[in-house]
């Protein structure tokens, strides 16, 4: 390979579910010695929090699992990044719809859903934990991770990486 892959996780504001899924990736890269070889970014499809923290309750999850994720910064999605990025992985219906109404036909095919990389699952959104408790940050830590590894797998398999 001699270009880096390029990934963008998004979701509505970009504190909870998509630098999450960020920084669980970016650790997943890390340990396999791919940092070089593979760009992360994360966004939002509304510009709620442009400039924040990931939400509190997502970094001590985080946290808690040995993922630091204090260096993010919430940023609204641009339309730029739909040409920019390999992938463009929304967290759910509402955001996978936001991201192909602004993309246009040649580019509609790289916007997927993120959970499609965890097919086991049986479930292609993840649930936005912001007006829950502490367990809906740890159901989207686990459905994040587990399609991490199938999206690095993926990465991995198309990009000839292994």
């Amino acid at each position: 390979m001699n270009q880096r892959v390029s990934v963008l996780f998004v979701c509505m504001g970009n504190i909870c579910r998509s630098p999450t899924a960020h920084a669980v990736f970016r650790k997943l890269v890390n340990e396999q010695g791919l940092a070089d070889l593979i760009r992360i970014d994360s966004a939002g499809t509304h510009a709620y929090h442009v400039g924040n923290l990931p939400d509190e309750r997502s970094m001590l999850t985080a946290r808690q699992r040995g993922i630091e994720m204090a260096d993010l910064r919430a940023r609204k999605v641009e339309f730029s990044d739909l040409i920019e990025f390999d992938y463009v992985l929304a967290m759910d219906a509402d955001n996978y719809a936001n991201l192909v109404a602004i993309a246009p036909q040649d580019l509609k095919a790289k916007i997927e859903f993120f959970l499609q990389y965890a097919p086991q699952l049986k479930t292609q959104n993840v649930p936005d934990p912001y007006y829950g408790g502490a367990e809906g940050f740890e159901q989207v830590f686990d459905l994040v991770h587990a399609a991490s590894l199938g999206l690095l797998a993926d990465i991995r398999k198309r990009y000839l990486l292994d």
